[in-house]
């Protein structure tokens, strides 16, 4: 029996925002695999498919907002620190 089918899912997904990256990355591995597997059955897979495409989306989120907090250090002509600009100016 798989992970998903031995834990009941939640009646909503309001969960998954309380979630950290890593516990939103790790039940995304579980449904992964256990939908790679194929004896979940078919009621059960799309439900657990909608609960991974929102770990995906909620864990796209995070990682947006971590990048958006990285930040490379300037340096000028003689290799003193002056400031910070995004780590990728694009």
């Amino acid at each position: 029996m798989s992970a998903i089918e031995e834990t009941a899912l939640p009646a909503d997904d309001s969960d998954i925002k309380r979630m950290s990256f890593e516990e939103a990355l790790a039940a995304l591995e579980r449904i992964v695999a256990d939908l790679e597997r194929g004896d979940v059955p078919l009621d059960r897979s799309i439900r657990i498919y909608e609960r991974g495409e929102k770990l995906k989306n909620h864990c796209d989120r995070l990682l947006s907002a971590a990048e958006d907090k990285v930040e490379k250090i300037k340096l000028n002509r003689a290799g003193k620190p002056v400031g910070t600009e995004p780590l990728d100016p694009s």
